[in-house]
């Protein structure tokens, strides 16, 4: 169950009470993106077994390799899902299952190049993720990993090997798709990237990982049940009114505090959400993430003393899923023996109270955000709250949740550097100014 504690005043909360009756009359800017929000609910069956199929499929050819190849939004919730699953320290363990791991968010020469180092020896799928099938960077590693895949068991061995999610339609990967004979998922038309952990984008990397994409899907429709109540309660609606309070009183960045490095990742995925749907039109509340404690000891000084503009929301686990307890010493070097038989966690936990006293005593406001455990379910209903209160918040602060435009200027931009035919002259200008 997810928890939220804010206080946001009488005032907020009925302007996010409105924010909230545009995105559930489904009449604001961007309302033609709004088919995630029936995902939870309207989900078939069928697909679930579609992605059973295909994690039985590759478990009876021994893949070992799951390559995951996306940017933003289709890749960024699986994994979150992913490692928040994960043991800490499974990529030193005898693997389980097929170890899912990422291409496609970046450019890097090394990184690829040690990808594929990576592979060799090893039984290799790829899922390629793309509306379009032509974004530089997923296109580009697809291209390599394709390659890599044909060598190694021929066209026929390869459409075995390699499943497309992409356009019902059209676009390059669907065209693609046909042609090789891949398997294919759709990826709903209106659904946005950066809302697309529960289509196809997210459900099929998390189940080939090996965890129950039901149960993901189950708690986001709890949460879906909550999220929409036009009351003072829900939870969506507090945080979206609490955050627009705060930016509206200066403070222009959020802080996401986890206190375990599992959520390192739901944090990555929060901030593409946030960011991507509230800043423009020269507005928005800037998404920045920190690990406590680790990063208390590099960031914390700032939040405590430097400038007043941030405001943080603390992300706490309720029940841990392994039992740890301190030991006793009989030199005591360390000034530790009154913690004797104390749970670590407790330690966790008196670390993140003890932060949020002192960061409000220096003038930084706190919402409290918590979730019982890290589960599937758990991590379900986390999506869906985060998901409705962007809407909400965005339409608060006036601009549309779900376009990006500013995302094309660097596009535009890297496609005449490297020459792409028709950006000759806006190619020759920017080389000038290099």
């Amino acid at each position: 169950m997810i928890k939220l504690t804010a206080n946001p005043s009488e005032k907020y909360l009925d302007k996010a009470l409105e924010a909230l009756d545009v995105l559930a009359n489904e009449n604001g800017p961007g309302n033609d993106f709004l088919g995630w929000k029936k995902l939870p609910t309207e989900t078939p069956e069928s697909l679930f077994e579609e992605c059973d199929e295909v994690v039985a499929n590759w478990k009876n050819l021994g893949v070992e390799v799951v390559v995951a190849i996306g940017i933003g939004g289709s890749y960024l919730g699986a994994k979150a899902t992913i490692e928040a699953l994960s043991h800490n320290f499974e990529a030193y363990m005898p693997a389980k299952g097929p170890r899912v791991v990422f291409a496609g968010h970046n450019l890097s020469e090394d990184y690829h190049a040690e990808l594929l180092e990576y592979l060799e020896g090893k039984s290799v799928a790829a899922v390629v993720i793309s509306k379009s099938g032509t974004t530089t960077e997923p296109a580009l590693a697809f291209r390599i990993i394709k390659s890599y895949i044909e060598a190694k068991y021929g066209k026929e061995g390869a459409r075995e090997r390699i499943v497309a999610v992409t356009d019902a339609a059209r676009g390059a990967l669907k065209t693609m798709s046909n042609d090789e004979g891949y398997k294919t998922f759709v990826i709903p038309d209106d659904v946005g990237g950066r809302f697309s952990v529960l289509t196809p984008v997210g459900l099929i990397p998390i189940a080939l990982a090996g965890y129950d994409i039901r149960a993901l899907v189950k708690g986001a429709a709890a949460m879906a049940a909550k999220c929409y109540e036009r009351n003072h309660d829900n939870i969506a609606v507090r945080y979206a009114a609490i955050r627009n309070e705060y930016y509206d009183g200066g403070k222009s960045i959020e802080l996401l505090v986890n206190y375990n490095p599992k959520l390192h990742s739901i944090s990555e995925w929060w901030k593409q959400l946030y960011g991507e749907s509230e800043g423009k039109d020269g507005k928005g509340i800037f998404p920045a993430s920190a690990t406590f404690t680790t990063d208390l000891h590099s960031l914390g000084q700032y939040v405590q003393d430097g400038q007043r503009i941030l405001f943080e929301t603390m992300f706490s686990v309720e029940k841990t899923n392994k039992s740890l307890t301190i030991g006793s010493d009989a030199q005591n070097l360390d000034g530790l023996n009154y913690l004797t038989g104390k749970h670590l966690e407790y330690c966790n936990q008196m670390a993140e109270a003890g932060s949020r006293l002192s960061h409000m005593d220096g003038g930084v406001p706190c919402i409290s955000l918590s979730m019982e455990k890290i589960d599937e379910y758990n991590l379900g209903e986390l999506f869906y709250f985060f998901e409705v209160g962007c809407g909400v918040s965005a339409y608060m602060l006036g601009v549309n949740p779900f376009d990006q435009p500013g995302v094309e200027g660097y596009k535009k931009n890297m496609f005449a550097l490297l020459g792409k035919p028709g950006f000759e002259a806006q190619g020759e200008e920017l080389r000038k100014r290099l």
